[in-house]
């Protein structure tokens, strides 16, 4: 059964779980929120479909969108365990903090995992960092993790314009003294060849943050600002004296003319119509996630390139060992509403193979996979007109709910290098083997979470400005002491213990 929610029905839509009597269908109803410009068609991926058949079941599927959702969860919360579903599906639909917030409304899972879930126990032997991520900071399991399919290791890459190179006679950098000189000649020399030197960018990007320094180890890729250290302690990222090196660093080149100088007020849009600007390439350097996304008609002119060795000759990568984004909590909680819980799980552990993984990540084998006789599996090319994208997100439950494929099941999957997934995973051959251990996306208590929104709201604020600041300006030496004096009295101190008992937690779920 397919139902849409609108605002005026989603309490009344939500049913409880009836429980298998006799050969009548069990049915459970499983709450999901989608984009707003995404309709209800993944319900006909064709394992989804043959799942129900095998084991007799009826999804009510209940499906909210993004332009809604807002308004209508905190009313679902609010309503108690009459408005609940039985089953709320994808990181998307209910966070980690809204669980912890409303413990109450959720079953523990890790007792029914090892009744009811071989595939998953299995998975958690294999990858100790998915049953990590999964437990909760009071060590329960409250939603069933993921790992995505064939992620790329490494996060935003360094790109550079080839054919501007050539034009000046110049050899691809390696070190940021010869990036800064490579930087100055596209500056200075028509790098670009139309005869007007002066309509080159030599970078450009959106607020200069942790892209632009890795070269001095400056590695988070979620966005928490922390660093994990060798011997798997964390640090702060910005108050560290590679922080502050590379922000020297970064004035250095600015003053220079070497950034665009809007790199701290321009947005997305602004930063991508230059690069795709329809005359003629205008940027020689960026950071991006693919250079086909932001190059668009230049692309052919760019190439990934190794990333760029520090002072200490060290080269760093921003990534994710494990996959990038691959490993996800929160794909699937079961609320107290559900009847039957063990039922919910035994159709949930089916999702957990490769092939099961694959088919909800892009689409059905025989449709958009193909199964081959090797044992591998291709990706099909879209149909013409359509996206790779919007197609994958048409056909399957994509970044949403539980799935597991191995690192060994990875291998069997083959992607087209030129386009889509594929082409961000070829970049992955001149970047990955620099990546590090990063600071991952875990959880925290519900204490934890309201006090890190309060400390890190003034944080975050602070050191972006003076970031901008000191690279537009200079004056890092001098305000240095009283910059970390006042992060200090912002609270540094108690958001660094949060983060650090909360990392010392999740490596103790991987034991």
């Amino acid at each position: 059964m397919k139902k849409t929610l609108s605002l005026l029905l989603a309490l009344a839509l939500l049913l409880p779980c009836v429980a298998a009597i006799a050969e009548e269908p069990a049915t459970f109803s499983v709450l999901t929120m989608r984009w707003s410009d995404m309709g209800d068609s993944f319900v006909d991926n064709p394992f989804l479909v043959s799942l129900e058949e095998e084991m007799n079941i009826d999804v009510d599927w209940q499906i909210v969108s993004s332009n809604d959702w807002s308004d209508q969860k905190p009313i679902l919360l609010a309503g108690g365990v009459d408005t609940l579903p039985d089953v709320v599906l994808g990181f998307q639909t209910f966070n980690e903090s809204d669980i912890v917030n409303n413990v109450e409304y959720f079953i523990p899972l890790e007792d029914l995992i090892e009744e009811n879930m071989p595939n998953l126990t299995k998975a958690f032997e294999e990858m100790p960092a998915l049953k990590a991520i999964a437990t909760s900071a009071d060590g329960h399991i409250y939603s069933l993790p993921s790992r995505m399919p064939k992620r790329p290791v490494a996060c935003n890459v360094p790109v550079i314009n080839m054919k501007w190179l050539e034009n000046l006679g110049l050899e691809v950098p390696t070190t940021i003294d010869e990036l800064e000189a490579v930087l100055l000649a596209f500056k200075e020399q028509d790098a670009n060849g139309n005869g007007d030197p002066n309509d080159e960018i030599p970078f450009t990007g959106i607020g200069l943050g942790m892209d632009f320094l890795t070269p001095f180890g400056m590695t988070d890729v979620y966005g928490t600002r922390y660093l994990v250290n060798d011997d798997g302690t964390v640090r702060y990222a910005y108050t560290t004296e590679e922080y502050k090196e590379g922000i020297k660093w970064a004035h250095k080149l600015y003053a220079q003319g070497l950034i665009d100088n809007e790199t701290f007020t321009q947005d997305q849009v602004i930063r991508d119509a230059k690069c795709d600007d329809p005359e003629i390439a205008r940027v020689g350097f960026a950071y991006a996630w693919s250079y086909d996304a932001i190059f668009r008609r230049w692309m052919d002119e760019y190439a990934v390139i190794e990333p760029i060795a520090g002072p200490d000759g060290v080269r760093y990568q921003q990534g994710d060992v494990n996959g990038l984004y691959s490993l996800k909590s929160n794909q699937l909680a079961i609320t107290v509403a559900c009847e039957d819980p063990a039922l919910v799980l035994k159709w949930a552990d089916k999702f957990y193979t490769g092939e099961a993984s694959i088919q909800n990540f892009w689409g059905g084998i025989g449709e958009v996979i193909t199964a081959n006789e090797d044992g591998t599996y291709t990706l099909n090319n879209p149909p013409e007109g359509i996206s790779a994208d919007s197609w994958y997100w048409d056909r399957s439950l994509r970044d949403f709910g539980p799935k597991y494929s191995s690192i060994e099941f990875d291998e069997k999957i083959v992607l087209d290098p030129t386009q889509g997934d594929g082409l961000k995973v070829a970049m992955d051959e001149k970047t990955a083997q620099y990546v590090r251990p990063c600071f991952p996306e875990i959880n925290y208590t519900a204490e934890e979470y309201n006090e890190l929104s309060f400390l890190q709201a003034d944080i975050d604020t602070y050191v972006d400005t003076m970031r901008a600041k000191w690279v537009t300006e200079g004056g890092i030496d001098e305000e240095w002491d009283n910059y970390c004096a006042q992060l200090e009295a912002m609270g540094l101190s108690e958001m660094n213990a949060i983060y650090e008992g909360a990392y010392a937690r999740y490596l103790e779920a991987q034991n």
